[in-house]
């Protein structure tokens, strides 16, 4: 049976670290998931991992994609695929950590819409809804698919767009391509792992300090290096947490402590919306962690977990 191990969490709670440290014992080479550490030239507000934090353990998938470029679930896959299954034919345990829980899912599904090709359908929807607004195109959405109108809010251009063209490139909805693919066996078959933390506090703390962290290693100047760049402000890269509340700090707009509370609440409320997310996944095995515990506690709860992956008769 082919070993794959998935460690899912919220933001600093510690997936990364763990990875490393099982990537070390089961021959593991680390696959990203994560929709920001994709892009080049954003590492320190990404928490990209150093080279000292990966330990010579190959990292896939981080610093793929141009900022400016916008990166998308099915490209995510698309690339992340081949990577998964040529690790596994090395014999070679893949080890898929990150916090992006819809690309984790789809990654492990195996199928998402693949990129559609350049038939101006996209480009059709986008300009229409530069002349009609997003009420109009949501209301449009909502004759085809009222369901998938009904979990999107107006300020979801992206979505809305997507979900209007998989209908108009396919005939098939986004909510009828999901319902028939949930019956279709996963391409893959993981071991799931999720991190939590006993206390919320815990981890809300450990997101307080990493964001100051981040700042003295070097945040703002890495912002105003992707702004030399030419890298657009209003793309999806440079809205991400941790570098559109500094956008205006750059600006002299705002106090750069100010900004940095509002990345820390942001990253909390995202942290929970993580959560969110991952529990709904009945197949992953969490490991708690309990205050400032060092990582060991729960990677010798991991081993075990692993230990009875591989061998499936010791499972409770």
């Amino acid at each position: 049976m082919d070993r794959i191990v998935c460690i899912a969490g919220p933001t600093a709670s510690g997936k990364t670290a763990l990875a490393v440290e099982l990537a070390k014992e089961l021959d593991g080479e680390v696959v990203s998931c994560d929709s920001m550490q994709v892009y080049k030239y954003m590492d320190i507000g990404t928490a990209k991992p150093t080279a000292e934090e990966m330990q010579g353990i190959p990292h896939h998938m981080l610093s793929v994609a141009e900022p400016a470029e916008d990166f998308s679930v099915s490209r995510y896959c698309a690339m992340a695929t081949p990577i998964v299954e040529d690790i596994l034919s090395r014999g070679k345990t893949p080890i898929i950590a990150g916090g992006t829980g819809l690309y984790m899912d789809a990654l492990i599904r195996g199928n998402d819409f693949a990129p559609f090709p350049s038939t101006g359908v996209r480009e059709r929807l986008e300009a229409q809804a530069d002349r009609e607004g997003m009420e109009a195109m949501l209301d449009r959405l909502r004759s085809v698919d009222p369901d998938c109108a009904a979990r999107l809010h107006l300020s979801d251009r992206k979505r809305i767009i997507r979900a209007l063209e998989v209908y108009l490139e396919t005939g098939e909805t986004i909510t009828e391509h999901n319902r028939r693919t949930q019956q279709i066996p996963p391409r893959f078959s993981p071991l799931w792992l999720g991190i939590d933390y006993a206390q919320r506090a815990d981890l809300y703390r450990r997101i307080d300090l990493r964001v100051g962290l981040m700042l003295e290693q070097g945040l703002m100047a890495e912002i105003q290096g992707l702004l030399d760049r030419g890298i657009p402000r209003k793309c999806t890269a440079m809205q991400a947490i941790g570098y559109k509340e500094f956008l205006d700090v750059l600006d002299g707009a705002v106090p750069l402590e100010a900004a940095a509370d509002q990345v820390r609440q942001s990253s909390r409320r995202y942290a929970k919306r993580q959560l969110t997310w991952f529990r709904r996944n009945p197949a992953i095995r969490w490991l708690v962690r309990r205050g400032d515990e060092p990582l060991s506690e729960i990677l010798g709860q991991a081993r075990r977990i692993v230990c009875a992956f591989d061998n499936p008769d010791m499972l409770a």
